[in-house]
């Protein structure tokens, strides 16, 4: 089951849930009041029972012909509004290595060994849900950076509570130049216009089981030809999704729930960087393939 975000016909955004069958429900027609966000969704005393009365009504209204039902051809904006978005790094043992690589020559590569096998793992600041980048449209790469990848993540969605509801792809943009040059620099590398993109829906998840177990792609294509394919799973993570999300809580508020993008196990060779024009495709299992060209 899923929930997306959507333009309804006067512009303005709904949500939608997508049931088992297939059916999809304008939310924020059937509840206005839950589902005037994801935020409010998130904030929500019981975020599954107002999707379950959604798909109730919404299934019930269908056979009957009545208009909460949604076209598979809307266009789907990024499923966050309102919410923060949060990153943790150095979760995966390729992420490591590579972050040691990229900040040897400025002495910084001890920071990533350590915060590895720490108990505390590494958070950070990544965007306000209005810059998150639509599903579609165009991430960006910083002028002032010479060394750009995607970072295929999945993404925790959070209640208010933080408890896990959901997940869905992320593409955690880093300039490895810039933070390479000093680790200070990485919310400088991390956080800038397009450099935050998700969806393009998220996968429902009343239970966690399994979630330790899906797996995670990534192909870059360059004028009509694939330039790098990785792949990994989430089970490879090396520490828990329910960890993370704990850390997060320990000691901030999220009235309006989270995003937490979990680390990436994929990235591309030391002399690999994004081009404009490059087409970046990300998969997590169970969840629509995210897709964004880069300006």
């Amino acid at each position: 089951m899923y929930l997306f975000r959507f333009a309804a016909v006067d512009g303005t955004p709904h949500l939608g849930i997508e049931d088992d069958n297939g059916g999809r429900y304008d939310a924020s027609v059937i509840l206005p009041d839950v589902f005037a966000s994801v935020g409010t969704w998130l904030a929500s005393r019981d975020p599954f029972g107002a999707v379950a009365t959604v798909v109730a009504v919404g299934s019930d209204e269908r056979r009957a012909g009545a208009t909460f039902y949604v076209s598979p051809e809307v266009p789907l904006l990024a499923p966050v509004d309102v919410s923060e978005v949060w990153a943790s790094g150095v979760t995966y043992e390729r992420s490591k290595s590579a972050r040691m690589e990229e900040s040897k020559e400025s002495g910084g590569g001890d920071f990533y060994d350590r915060v590895y096998v720490a108990d505390r793992p590494e958070l950070f600041f990544k965007s306000v849900g209005w810059r998150v980048v639509d599903p579609g449209a165009p991430v960006r790469i910083r002028r002032d950076s010479t060394w750009n990848v995607p970072e295929p993540e999945m993404v925790l969605v959070l209640s208010a509570q933080g408890a896990i509801v959901g997940v869905t792809a992320g593409n955690d943009m880093s300039s490895r130049s810039i933070e390479g040059e000093n680790p200070l620099y990485l919310p400088q590398a991390k956080t800038y216009d397009g450099a935050c993109a998700l969806g393009p829906v998220i996968r429902l998840m009343e239970s966690t089981e399994g979630i330790n177990a899906l797996s995670i792609t990534l192909t870059i294509h360059r004028n009509n030809e694939t330039v790098f394919a990785g792949e990994t799973s989430t089970g490879t993570m090396k520490r828990t999704p329910e960890e993370l999300a704990g850390w997060l809580f320990r000691e901030t508020a999220f009235p309006h729930g989270a995003f937490l993008f979990t680390g990436t196990g994929i990235i591309p060779a030391d002399e690999f960087t994004l081009h404009s024009g490059d087409s970046v495709a990300i998969t997590l299992e169970g969840v629509p393939t995210l897709t964004n060209t880069v300006a």
